[in-house]
């Protein structure tokens, strides 16, 4: 395929033995330029094969921009380490889906709108305890969010722009008070109502660690340290989790079950569970002394060892992430005392050699968000079964401002999939008694 550049319009031009067609080239506003095969099979009779669409824009979005190369992330333009030094979540979530900064006044009037829909409606207790005792909670979470579809169909009308705000800020708002009775009811404690009087990372800490026999207190440092984790969870292109909530939207479905779709890919230990998996190698290892070897395990090609919360599929170089998640994981363990954290001391470690040693340098197996996020979490109280579900609550507004925009984009068609077949050809039915 040759690239041309005309003066009003780029295009390439894909040749098939004696034939040629003129592709369109479209440019974004910043990253690569992509070729338009939209009419590819109609002008050729052939599709394009990209296992895991590693190679395919799936759509237009103007909301996350990732520069794995650079190692650089953008909501909205705006670098994620000036939002998550400067601004708390509720500003990112309203920059996601309004598209610019709030101002005061619209600041003020976006958080008395999603603390005044917090709660969830009563008879929604009675659904978690259809669960068993030892559920998992991501399992009650896919489900209850997708049973909020049950409880509110005043929002469920996707054509109708209010509705579809309205769905918005109750899945946003709804989102960490089921989270929240999710944990409390796999560690067997009385479900915690909301305060309208707390800020949402605080208000989450609370329904999560408070109990009514004694007054719970907020730590304005563990708060800040989860209104980060959640900033830099927020969203992230069209990840498998994000691009599972825009192809079951596509279909029409409910904002409800679209984000359950969503939470239900975020639950593989390949999106959403490798922080999980990351504190479980650090655990493995064991004490610093026991780094070379495990090193000299992961340099080994025939060893099934590898190194988890290092790389990114995406990340090229460091995940900007990282290194504001490595200053909070300080800031947590510090306020809490904890300043020899076995694990902590095993992290560090690992990452000196991975940004020093030449087998990592090369394949640019840097550090990523996962690796100090389990650290963090766990120094909060968290057990490992939850964190995927904070990853679900923070990311919920990534996933509502993208099927917003895939909703309101005019040329949003049902998601199709093409496919390379590869199985029998056309043959007869051979009746059962004829069958060897």
């Amino acid at each position: 395929m040759d690239a041309s550049n005309g003066n009003s319009a780029k295009s390439a031009t894909l040749t098939i033995g004696e034939q040629s067609w003129d592709l369109p080239i479209l440019k974004g506003s910043i990253g690569p330029d992509v070729v338009d095969i939209g009419k590819l099979y109609g002008q050729t009779g052939m599709f394009t094969y990209d296992p895991g669409f590693t190679s395919t824009a799936s759509c237009e979005s103007s909301i996350t921009y990732i520069d794995g190369d650079e190692g650089i992330l953008l909501y909205r333009g705006y670098p994620i380490e000036q939002l998550a030094e400067s601004g708390d979540f509720l500003e990112t979530c309203y920059l996601l889906l309004y598209g610019e900064l709030p101002t005061a006044a619209q600041k003020a009037d976006f958080d008395y709108r999603v603390t005044r829909h917090t709660m969830v409606h009563e008879q929604m207790s009675r659904f978690f305890h259809g669960f068993r005792r030892d559920a998992h909670p991501m399992a009650v979470l896919v489900a209850s969010v997708g049973a909020l579809s049950a409880f509110y169909h005043d929002s469920t009308d996707i054509a109708d722009p209010q509705q579809r705000m309205i769905a918005s800020i109750r899945m946003i708002a709804k989102m960490p008070t089921l989270a929240a009775m999710a944990y409390k009811y796999t560690v067997g404690q009385p479900f915690v109502y909301p305060k309208n009087d707390l800020d949402y990372s605080s208000n989450f800490l609370r329904m999560c660690f408070s109990v009514p026999c004694e007054e719970y207190k907020v730590n304005p440092i563990l708060s800040r340290a989860i209104d980060r984790i959640f900033i830099l969870h927020a969203d992230h292109e069209q990840n498998a989790s994000t691009s599972t909530v825009r192809l079951a939207g596509s279909s029409g479905a409910n904002p409800f079950a679209c984000i359950a779709a969503g939470i239900a890919c975020l639950w593989g230990p390949a999106h959403g569970g490798a922080n999980e998996a990351a504190l479980k190698m650090l655990g493995e290892i064991g004490s610093v002394d026991r780094i070379p070897e495990y090193i000299k395990r992961a340099k080994d090609k025939n060893d099934p060892f590898r190194l988890m919360g290092f790389g990114h599929r995406v990340y090229k170089n460091y995940d900007p992430r990282a290194k504001i998640m490595q200053k909070t994981c300080h800031e947590v363990l510090g306020e809490l005392g904890i300043k020899d954290d076995p694990l902590l001391d095993i992290a560090v470690e690992l990452e000196r050699i991975a940004l020093q040693d030449e087998y990592f340098v090369e394949r640019k197996l840097y550090p990523n968000i996962d690796f100090y996020s389990g650290i963090t979490l766990r120094a909060l109280g968290f057990p490992t079964s939850m964190f995927t579900v904070l990853f679900a609550l923070a990311r919920t507004v990534g996933w509502i401002g993208q099927w917003k925009e895939m909703i309101e984009d005019p040329g949003q068609r049902i998601g199709r999939p093409r496919q390379l077949y590869t199985g029998a050809t056309s043959r007869d039915y051979i009746p059962i008694a004829r069958r060897k």
